[in-house]
């Protein structure tokens, strides 16, 4: 006797002969859908961060439309629906601050929806984390498809790359060697494609992060936006979330521990962005995985930097994709006995059946293990009485001789201090010293802004001079490169030793032996914290007020406290 099949969540909304079941169906139908799509096939959220506020996504209407094609093609009923976008490059004070409230716009969304399966639009930065992160909280059959990266820039015969040219050309017009005309020309020849930045920055790392947990299909990380193989990835992402729902095929059964250690790793190996270790520990949080910030440096340590990408190299996303992409990088792991094979995927195969023969076609691109572009790729994670919750550091885009150094302190109170002061010419500030940006982690900014990278003095870029040691309690972009110290935690506004160093201390930074050390009398920081007062006074109203009192700090992964867990996706009482 063949099984009987399984209801729909959805319908519980579509199959009711009832007033309830009249309401649901008949305003569905004012849109020209014909009674048979409220059958009992799988009706599927596409879930879309289009906007012409995130020029990321600002092609995701075409992509939904080919999962769509998808859909119908394998007896589902796709449904698209609106979330908030987070454009990057233009929302103030920044977009993370926005990533937790999009993931509650999500988990809100598909909860409250005759949806069985989800189809996530995932490009831009925090897009992707926090569609990953609301999609969690539901724990429905999700599958996640990235919009691509840009072509790869290029301006007077030179490759450029979107966000770490930006910073090099600011650096090159700062110190006199590049004119104003220039850098305006070049801004034009940056970003000549639908996608998102091209490098190794947050945006390509996270769909690298989508594919390595298993949660994208194969070679999602790395076909450019406007590649006709990325409509192909998103119609057969259509077919397969039918496929999954039947499966009942969902996160929790993907997103688990052996799949987060293999992200670690493929983080290491591709070099990918600071960012990727807040999400990650957000999303952990979300599905109920035990991850910590010491995972990301045990874990990642032993992995090498296998792919030669700026920031910390020379090529682009479109040579990453053509030199074979993120299989031949799961292959090299996988081969060196640095993955857990057995991961299932989105596909329903393991990661390793996915990638096992992936070939590479360019060595100068994808390295192999045995000759590795840079012999460390993974998260520094350093500790002290300066970071006792821990710090980060990308020792692949660090400058090696800084990687041990003690400097004085030159410290900037907030970023407006910090703009203020810096191309002082009284500014008491060498190579050798240390730059400390205070009042910008998850409550000082408020948001955990990108501003750790923090441009050197033009005194400083004037002698030939392109890095010093820099910390803060705040983030960088993806895109940028330089010896960074960033998530300071406690951050400063609550109160950590951040917010006691004083200009004139000295910092001790030891990478290897993941040290972070402010050498000062602890009688003298005792005294300092008893007459510390907070800089920022709390929002009084709003999802800024919520965010002030409810987010985490960075070695939590800067989720809002009553956020962590998940609720799942049990029906809602009728609405009438």
């Amino acid at each position: 006797m063949a099984d009987t099949p399984r209801k729909t969540r959805s319908h519980e909304w579509f199959g009711k002969l009832d007033k309830d079941g009249f309401h649901h169906r008949s305003w569905m139908k004012n849109q020209g859908l014909p009674h048979h799509l409220f059958d009992g096939r799988p009706v599927i959220g596409i879930c879309n961060t289009w906007s012409e506020l995130t020029p990321c996504n600002a092609h995701f209407r075409t992509i939904a439309e080919r999962v769509k094609r998808g859909v119908y093609e394998a007896g589902g009923f796709p449904l698209e629906f609106p979330v908030m976008s987070l454009g990057e490059t233009l929302m103030r004070p920044t977009t993370m601050m926005f990533r937790n409230l999009v993931s509650m716009d999500v988990e809100e969304s598909i909860r409250a929806n005759p949806i069985d399966g989800v189809i996530l639009l995932v490009g831009c930065d925090k897009t992707t984390p926090a569609l990953l992160m609301g999609a969690a909280s539901c724990d429905l059959p999700t599958l996640a498809i990235s919009g691509g990266p840009m072509l790869n820039g290029r301006f007077r015969g030179e490759v450029i790359g979107s966000g770490t040219h930006v910073w090099k050309f600011d650096a090159m017009v700062r110190a006199g060697e590049m004119s104003l005309q220039d850098f305006m020309e070049a801004e034009s020849c940056m970003s000549r494609s639908a996608g998102h930045c091209m490098t190794m920055g947050t945006a390509s790392t996270m769909a690298s992060m989508v594919e390595a947990l298993g949660m994208g299909l194969p070679s999602n990380a790395a076909i450019p936006a406007v590649d006709s193989r990325r409509y192909v990835l998103a119609h057969m992402a259509g077919r397969r979330i039918v496929e999954m729902v039947r499966e009942d095929l969902r996160m929790s059964k993907i997103l688990t521990r052996a799949a987060f250690e293999n992200a670690i790793r493929v983080n290491g190996a591709i070099g990918g962005s600071t960012n990727a270790v807040i999400h990650l520990l957000a999303l952990a949080g979300r599905i109920g995985v035990e991850l910590t910030l010491d995972d990301w440096d045990r874990i990642g340590h032993e992995v090498p930097c296998l792919v030669d990408l700026m920031p910390s190299g020379r090529f682009l996303m479109e040579d990453f994709y053509y030199a074979g992409g993120l299989p031949a990088v799961i292959r090299e792991l996988g081969q060196a006995g640095l993955l857990h094979k057995d991961a299932l995927t989105v596909n329903g195969r393991t990661l390793w059946d996915n990638c096992a023969d992936a070939p590479c076609w360019n060595r100068e691109v994808i390295h192999g293990i045995d000759a590795p572009f840079k012999q460390h790729g993974g998260i520094a994670v350093l500790r002290g009485n300066l970071a006792p919750d821990g710090a980060i550091l990308k020792p692949s885009a660090a400058s090696p001789a800084l990687m041990r150094h003690r400097g004085r302190a030159v410290v900037f109170e907030d970023i407006d201090h910090y703009k203020a002061r810096i191309d002082d010419p009284a500014l008491d500030i060498d190579e050798t010293c240390i730059m400390v940006l205070k009042n910008c982690g998850p409550r000082g900014y408020p948001g955990m802004a990108e501003v750790g990278n923090m441009a050197l003095p033009k005194k400083i870029l004037r002698k030939g001079i392109t890095d010093m040691v820099r910390i803060s309690d705040a983030r960088m972009s993806g895109t940028a490169y330089g010896t960074v110290v960033l998530h300071v935690a406690p951050e400063a506004a609550v109160g950590g030793p951040l917010a006691l160093v004083r200009d004139g201390d000295m910092i001790e930074l030891d990478v290897a032996a993941r040290r972070l050390h402010l050498d000062v009398p602890e009688a003298e920081l005792t005294r300092r914290r008893a007459a510390w007062q907070p800089a920022v006074a709390p929002p009084p109203r709003g999802y800024a007020h919520l965010y002030h009192h409810h987010v985490m700090q960075a070695d939590k992964g800067c989720d809002l406290d009553f956020l962590v867990g998940a609720s799942g996706a049990a029906v809602p009482r009728e609405s009438h």
